[in-house]
């Protein structure tokens, strides 16, 4: 893989992952950035449900890859349970050349219905379906690894996600790379 950013955006149903990954994507030039949204490729590409032995993590895995062997920055935002996804992330994560920032938003449940009720498919979607998806604080705890609380507004996680590719490039530019600390803060 090149030394493309690898950025990961995680977190429950309505935290704004998709959002905020489409905002950060139309801030940097056209053909810059790729989006893998976990939602369009297991539910429009392989019309599958969420299952251990589902064939999502492998797609979206051999997706970024890809993009991140063109030099893409790589945008995968989703649910992404840690218990069904974090080995594809601990692989990626770790064979991955290049930079890598990964988020969590962290949605209390009852915020997550709120934010729910307003979507699109509020209607199909049962608040107890959604809280059968709930995962509370389901960090991947990977190095440097930063949580958005709920308070934080869509604005400020794009400004941060994109001042730390800002950085990124900077330090690439300057010969050096950024690395994480090994600690999950709480922004």
């Amino acid at each position: 893989m090149t030394s493309a950013p690898l950025v990961i955006i995680r977190g429950n149903s309505a935290s704004g992952k998709s959002t905020v990954a489409r905002r950060v994507q139309r801030e940097q030039p056209r053909d810059a950035v790729a989006v893998i949204g976990q939602d369009h490729v297991r539910r429009e590409m392989l019309w599958a449900h969420e299952a251990p032995d589902s064939h999502t993590p492998g797609l979206i895995a051999t997706m970024a890859r890809y993009c991140l062997g063109v030099g893409r920055i790589t945008v995968v935002e989703g649910i992404f349970g840690r218990e069904w996804y974090g080995d594809m992330f601990s692989g990626l994560l770790r064979e991955h050349s290049g930079p890598s920032l990964v988020y969590y938003l962290d949605v209390s449940l009852a915020e997550t219905q709120r934010r729910h009720a307003g979507k699109p498919i509020a209607d199909l979607v049962t608040d107890a379906e959604l809280a059968s998806w709930y995962r509370v604080h389901d960090v991947l705890g990977a190095p440097g690894e930063v949580v958005f609380g709920e308070d934080m507004s869509e604005d400020a996680m794009v400004a941060r996600i994109l001042a730390d590719l800002a950085r990124l490039r900077a330090g690439a530019e300057g010969g050096g790379q950024r690395t994480g600390s090994g600690a999950v803060t709480r922004e």
